[in-house]
């Protein structure tokens, strides 16, 4: 199929579920889209509709689910999100962003890791503790693209909504090198010395953090130097694609750069670089990215059904895997949380609401879809799809009157 054809298809889905969404389900977007493809995908699967999911299947098979998301749509999302995040509110939460999506992050990969490791022996599914822990990675950090597209109607107090996006926007790049690590390891092309792991760690993160710095400068020394809307727009659409594909390339963390970056271009930018008519374009055209990238996204994500493995065996280990998760993430945001409260307040219930905000989404899809072909990789794609089905449903869907009935919002 070509390529024209797949994002014509796509394209019209999105438009059609939107609308769809809008007129009759009423649900938030992400959600809404999401749970109209994957009832088309199961529709289809009739003995009726053959030829159409046949077709349907050849159709995802042309498409790299992790190529097209994690070296193309992410860097887009990402600067689309952390455009509009403000850096001082981000300072002030920045010991529990950066606890959460670093130390929580590699302590859920463990602790998911081993949890999953008994629980597929107990359902006489023979998996290597190695590709557990790759299971552990891939599901443990919060989706930024749920978790932004979720918040906007949940109506979390400032200091909140910050912690949540901030852990979202920066655990994701922590996870991807913790993923890569643990991949290498599992096919035998890494180096297992602790020396090697954190040198490779701190390669990818604090580099793609220095990397994404250097670009954001240079964006903003060019944006100073123009007063032309339409320049401005696309030297930041140069910063998103040259900037990530650059950092790719150099074996840095292209999301930490990317995010960066656009916290750089969103405070220091726009207060310094941009006159008001570039800022209200500028912030229209990267909605609009935002909005249409996270319709085709959530279609995608409901369409992927069609190429997973439905075994039983693997349902109910998807199924029994969401408790062990939520109450990893439970641990892993309650314990520092705990550490900090006697030099600091937060707000009420904040262990419950982060605990249920830690949406999982299409990144998780992304990195399991990248193990290579085989048994492994079908049942960990089968759990990892039910478990990110149920985090964006039903804790996206509980998240707002969570939000409400815990801080006394009514």
């Amino acid at each position: 199929m070509r390529l024209f054809d797949i994002i014509a298809i796509l394209i019209s889905l999105s438009a059609v579920f939107s609308w769809l969404n809008y007129r009759v389900l009423k649900l938030p977007t992400a959600i809404g889209l999401m749970l109209s493809a994957l009832l088309m995908s199961l529709v289809l699967q009739l003995p009726f509709f053959g030829g159409l999911e046949h077709q349907a299947e050849e159709m995802l098979a042309s498409i790299d689910f992790d190529q097209t998301l994690l070296h193309g749509m992410l860097s887009f999302l990402l600067f689309a999100g952390a455009l509009h995040v403000n850096l001082n509110d981000l300072a002030q939460q920045r010991w529990v962003i950066g606890i959460l999506s670093t130390v929580g992050v590699v302590g859920a990969t463990f602790l998911i890791g081993g949890g999953v490791y008994y629980l597929f022996a107990w359902l006489d599914l023979d998996v290597p503790f190695i590709y557990c822990l790759l299971f552990g990675s891939l599901i443990s950090p919060t989706d930024p693209i749920a978790v932004l597209g979720i918040l906007k109607s949940a109506g979390a107090p400032k200091t909140l909504e910050t912690k949540i996006t901030g852990e979202s926007l920066f655990n994701d790049g922590v996870a991807v090198v913790v993923f890569l690590v643990l991949a290498d390891i599992a096919t035998g092309d890494a180096d297992v010395s602790a020396t090697s792991i954190a040198t490779l760690f701190f390669k990818e993160a604090v580099g793609g953090l220095v990397f994404g710095l250097l670009a954001g400068s240079l964006a903003i020394y060019m944006l100073k130097r123009v007063d032309n809307y339409q320049v401005e727009v696309l030297i930041t659409l140069a910063l998103v694609t040259g900037g990530y594909a650059a950092a790719e390339h150099l074996h840095l963390s292209a999301p930490i750069a990317i995010v960066v970056a656009g916290l750089f271009i969103g405070n220091h930018g726009r207060r310094a670089a941009m006159s008001d008519k570039t800022r209200e374009h500028l912030d229209t055209f990267w909605e609009l990215v935002d909005e249409i990238l996270n319709a085709v996204l959530f279609v995608l994500i409901g369409l992927e059904v069609l190429v997973i493995s439905l075994r039983d065996d693997y349902l109910l280990a998807g199924a029994l895997a969401i408790p062990l998760i939520l109450l990893v993430r439970l641990f892993s945001v309650g314990l520092p949380i705990g550490l900090m409260r006697p030099f600091r307040t937060f707000t009420p219930g904040v262990v419950s609401i982060l605990t249920w905000a830690g949406l999982r989404g299409g990144i998780s899809v992304a990195l399991a879809l990248s193990l290579p072909s085989g048994e492994m990789r079908d049942l960990l794609l089968t759990v990892t799809y039910v478990v990110v089905v149920f985090s964006i449903v039903v804790q996206g869907l509980s998240l707002g009157p969570l939000v409400r009935r815990l801080t006394g919002d009514k």
